[in-house]
């Protein structure tokens, strides 16, 4: 994944944002060692992105649309109000054995549910409503993804979608013209944009995420 923001304004950012928790540290060390692609991981910053969002939203229930190796479940699951729950779902078992592992290892255990399968299968068996949902998963059906939650979410629920700036490679003229994932992310991003019922902000953070709202 190319960088976005010049890394030492990045790692400025690090240095001046909540530290990493040292759990998180140790399940970031195994996810860049012990994974094929970690660069998928949401990492320091934009886990504490997470952490804030969940605590500004007070939210009591999130949906998680992609777990890999748990590092955004756990992220969100700090601030998450008591009671609350993280419904979170991957396909990969090997990257859900991960993040089974330390969650159950951590506080948090009893708010975060792991869900195996289908993304879209495991959504169309949830009711809502959901304050948070957090998209981070094959970008393909992205556009599939946002139709599904959008009538799942509370009064002011929130979707947060990652990977939108893919490199940066949206932009004309960037990219390869055969990328699959390049283009679900731009129709993705085009979908949102045109919805008259949603409102968008596009964070550059990391590889860009979309927070989107009901108006």
């Amino acid at each position: 994944m190319a960088d976005i923001v010049d890394p030492q304004v990045e790692q400025y950012a690090a240095a001046h944002s909540e530290p990493e928790p040292e759990a998180l540290q140790v399940l970031a060390e195994e996810t860049r060692t012990g994974t094929k692609a970690p660069t998928m991981m949401t990492g320091h910053l934009e886990g504490r992105f997470l952490t804030t969002l969940v605590a500004m939203l007070q939210a009591e229930r999130v949906l998680e649309i992609g777990t890999f190796t748990g590092y955004s479940a756990l992220s969100m699951a700090e601030s998450l109000a008591p009671g609350g729950q993280i419904i979170t779902c991957d396909i990969s078992e090997e990257h859900v054995a991960i993040a089974r592992r330390h969650i159950e290892a951590s506080p948090y255990a009893d708010r975060i549910e792991i869900r195996v399968g289908p993304a879209l299968d495991t959504i169309a068996g949830l009711a809502g409503p959901f304050d948070l949902v957090f998209i981070d998963a094959d970008k393909p059906n992205y556009p599939a993804y946002l139709d599904a939650v959008v009538p799942l979410l509370s009064e002011h629920g929130v979707i947060a979608a990652d990977n939108v700036l893919w490199s940066g490679n949206v932009v004309a003229g960037r990219g390869e013209a055969d990328d699959e994932n390049l283009a679900a992310i731009r129709a993705f991003n085009e979908k949102v944009a045109g919805d008259d019922r949603l409102a968008a902000v596009m964070v550059p953070i990391r590889d860009g995420v979309s927070l989107i709202r009901r108006r």
